[in-house]
């Protein structure tokens, strides 16, 4: 009992309270200080505690992981390519048209830089941490959702909310099978950057996407 009643208070602290927090104007370097220590909390947590092992592994899932992900990227794609069509034919690969060194940065920017660390702490981390929590696996996904959708409030941007919760289920259904940071990170991966390659990046708060 003692022992969930930490987690819930490191839950509430790490997934509600520091995110929120996030939204409003104060120090962007108390900010950052604070997203560090909470960073090389969850770091020590996933080691130490946790005893989770960063080793990859070439594993069979793996066939049946790019499979689906070939079907859910191909309806993604065709989609958001409508989508930006619709709202704005101008923004449609916009970036990669104009500045084709700018869109490559940001491509492994976003890769190494945010992608794996949101994947290590909202699908290892919080998988490791929770999911003993909850009798049903379909809350759980669901919860772990709603928080990382949550981690994105600051960007103030409705669209940004509903996209990072969709992305959230089909993230937490993938690390709930494969249990792997490796192929949930390549799945995050290959969906932001597309959103940025097809044009929706000002949308998403990207830098660049300064169209006519």
């Amino acid at each position: 009992m003692q022992q969930n009643r930490y987690l819930l208070v490191e839950f509430f602290l790490l997934f509600i309270l520091l995110p929120i927090s996030f939204a409003y104007d104060y120090s962007f370097y108390l900010k950052g200080a604070l997203t560090l220590i909470g960073f090389g909390y969850i770091i020590y947590i996933l080691l130490k505690v946790e005893g989770i092992s960063f080793r990859t592994t070439i594993e069979k899932k793996w066939g049946r992981f790019f499979k689906r992900i070939v079907i859910q990227f191909t309806v993604i794609a065709l989609l958001t390519t409508l989508f930006v069509w619709y709202e704005d034919k101008s923004a449609l690969f916009f970036v990669p048209k104009t500045n084709l060194l700018l869109f490559v940065i940001i491509l492994g920017v976003y890769t190494f830089l945010s992608v794996w660390p949101q994947e290590l702490i909202y699908r290892t981390f919080f998988f490791s941490r929770y999911e003993k929590l909850f009798q049903s696996k379909s809350l759980f996904i669901f919860i772990n959702a709603i928080v990382f959708s949550l981690a994105h409030i600051f960007f103030r941007n409705t669209l940004v909310l509903i996209l990072t919760f969709i992305g959230g289920i089909l993230f937490g259904i993938t690390f709930f099978r494969t249990r792997s940071t490796l192929l949930v990170s390549i799945e995050h991966a290959l969906y932001g950057n597309w959103l940025f390659t097809v044009g929706m990046g000002q949308m998403l708060a990207f830098p660049g996407m300064e169209t006519p």
